[in-house]
Formats: structure tokens, sequence, C-alpha cells
């Protein structure tokens, strides 16, 4: 009987993913300023939640970009992360692990621009 492997540890493999996304994002590049990604399942309903989420962020920081869907997201995702200009990177939302029901995968904008805030001041 062959020898098992080790299962690998989730957490690890969600580390792994979010570099890997991040590196796509800035291009295997650091930014130049603080930037709001947006990473959302092209599904009507994700698409709907993440422009009524950019809409508020951009009005609460106007200076700040926000990009949705920089790279191929995964599916049924929906996160939102802030890149520093000194290439880390600050989680405001993930609705990956939440749910059933779907609604609880979005987060209502005015918690993510408190979150924000946290990280601006």
């Amino acid at each position: 009987m062959a020898p098992r492997g080790r299962k690998r540890k989730a957490e690890a493999a969600v580390v792994a993913t979010t570099e890997k996304r991040e590196k796509l994002a800035n291009g295997g590049e650091g930014v130049e300023e603080a930037t709001i990604v947006i990473e959302h399942c092209t599904s009507r309903v994700y698409g709907r939640n993440a422009a009524a989420l950019s809409q508020a962020l951009r009005l609460e920081a106007p200076e700040l970009p926000v990009k949705m869907n920089p790279a191929k997201p995964r599916r049924g995702s929906f996160e939102v992360t802030l890149l520093r200009p000194d290439g880390s990177s600050a989680e405001l939302w993930t609705g990956i692990k939440k749910g059933p029901p779907r609604k609880l995968k979005f987060p209502e904008p005015q918690e993510v621009v408190e979150e924000l805030k946290k990280y601006l001041s």
C-alpha cells in the first residue's frame, strides 16, 4: 500500500492564493498609491453588489482608485482588499467562507467604509 501524504493546511492555501492574486493585480510590481481591489464572481447578483460597494467607497475616499476584478475572479468569491504602496495589503472584507444564504457574502457598504477608515488613519 502506498504511503499517504500529509494534507495541506487550508489557511496556507488561502494565503498563497491571496499572494498570487495580489501579484497579478499589481502586474508583479509594487503600486505607487494605495488601491482598493474588489474581487467578485461574474454572476449578476455579485456584480450589482460590487457596483454599489464601489460607489460607496469612491464617495468616501475619492483619492483612492477602485479596481474591480483586475484578474480572473474565483467562483463564488466576493472580497475587498486595500493594496498599500509598500506592497502590503489589508483585507477589508471577505465573503468566501460566509453563507448560505448567499446574502451573507455581501457586506453593507457602510461596514467596509468603516473598515477602510481604520486602515487609512
